[in-house]
């Protein structure tokens, strides 16, 4: 309808014109007035039509830009392949990327996911790649972490999924970390119990009694007999981190809280996943307090420019990287869903461009779907203090 009534309006216009014309050279005749009286309500039509296209209502708009990436989003075949997750032992660390902001976190014999979606279909939003990881190749998992309330990283069909294949295999079912406020959206698929964690508070897997740190607010979560897990476990806090981003699923739900995670423990290493985040001073205030070594960070849906008042460009992210001094860099957020303007293979090649002229080119990481960062590949770089360099980042 929108572009029937711009061809209408242009014809009209069009047609304005040459009644003018018409009329031209010819004043006084009846033939004059008449043409005058119907480019005068020719106008008026033409004007009133440019008007209604310009005021086409927000959420009009809105529901056409998500129709253009839903058609976008089924134009392709699924790509990619599912792997096997690694075997990990005592005192390594894996980190296996499923896809989107997708992880599996093996560390300190214990695992963790991270925003799991297996989902094929986000309602009507098809994904571009198949995830990296089945379902049913999980290790046992010890808890789920979600960042936020967003489709793309809270899907309930994939947390039911795994609480379900945990049980069929006689295993506890793991908890649940939100943020304060999302409670309500997991309390029903099946989680031994939900924890949520508030910007600076931390809570324990595993903590023994009266082991808690005081530093920061603690919430200890107990857990189940160890099952079918003969690496022996150590004690893992994770930590909710500030983001700068939103957390409403729908329209009424701006309660619902948002952020990152910091994952540390005795014998592996600290890991970052930042959520969705714009890039803001709360990446050096992260790296300032937990000090994270390997950072998961996000590098696509920042186009157009409006969108980076919520996601991180590629430069941006790189930039994060600095502020928070890790040692590692595995990008994330991009080539999964269509959810930008910009084109799907952009976001990489770009980060990888500005890593090389920073000197970081080796501290980033990038992770195909079901590939894995593996503790002996870490790596120690002398990090410039800042990439952006003044420049526009969209360069």
């Amino acid at each position: 309808m929108r572009a029937r009534i711009g061809l209408r309006t242009e014809f009209l216009l069009e047609s304005g014109a040459a009644i003018d014309h018409k009329g031209q050279g010819r004043p006084g005749c009846q033939e004059n007035v008449n043409d005058t009286k119907v480019e005068a309500g020719t106008a008026a039509k033409a004007s009133s039509l440019q008007v209604a296209k310009l005021e086409i209502p927000f959420w009009v708009r809105k529901l056409q830009q998500l129709w253009k990436l839903v058609r976008e989003s089924h134009a392709r075949p699924l790509a990619g392949t599912h792997a096997k997750p690694p075997e990990v032992g005592a005192g390594n660390t894996a980190i296996t990327f499923i896809g989107h902001s997708s992880f599996l976190i093996q560390t300190a014999g214990r695992a963790l996911l991270i925003d799991p979606v297996f989902a094929t279909r986000l309602i009507v939003l098809r994904r571009q790649r198949r995830p990296g990881l089945r379902i049913a190749d999980l290790p046992r998992i010890d808890a789920v972490l979600l960042t936020h309330a967003h489709m793309d990283h809270l899907n309930r069909p994939s947390l039911r999924a795994i609480t379900r294949q945990m049980r069929q295999r006689g295993l506890p079912a793991p908890v649940a970390i939100v943020p304060k406020g999302v409670e309500d959206l997991v309390a029903d698929l099946g989680f031994a119990r939900v924890e949520s964690l508030e910007w600076w508070q931390s809570t324990e897997l595993n903590a023994a009694p009266g082991t808690e740190t005081q530093r920061e607010p603690v919430i200890p979560i107990e857990h189940g007999p160890i099952a079918q897990r003969p690496v022996r476990q150590e004690t893992v806090t994770i930590t909710g981190t500030p983001a700068r981003h939103w957390g409403a699923r729908m329209f009424n739900d701006t309660h619902r809280g948002f952020g990152g995670y910091v994952i540390t423990s005795k014998g592996g290493p600290t890991i970052y996943h930042s959520g969705d985040s714009a890039y803001f001073g709360g990446f050096a205030d992260i790296g300032r307090r937990l000090q994270p070594e390997i950072a998961l960070l996000p590098i696509g849906a920042y186009f157009p420019d409006s969108y980076r008042a919520v996601h991180t460009s590629p430069e941006e992210a790189l930039q994060a990287f600095v502020d928070l001094r890790a040692d590692a860099m595995i990008p994330m957020h991009y080539g999964t869903f269509r959810l930008g303007r910009e084109p799907m293979d952009e976001p990489l090649p770009r980060l990888l461009r500005a890593a090389k002229r920073a000197g970081l080119n080796e501290s980033v990481v990038p992770l195909a779907e079901g590939e894995s960062w593996l503790s002996s590949d870490a790596v120690e770089t002398e990090r410039p203090v800042s990439v952006a360099g003044g420049q526009d980042f969209r360069g």
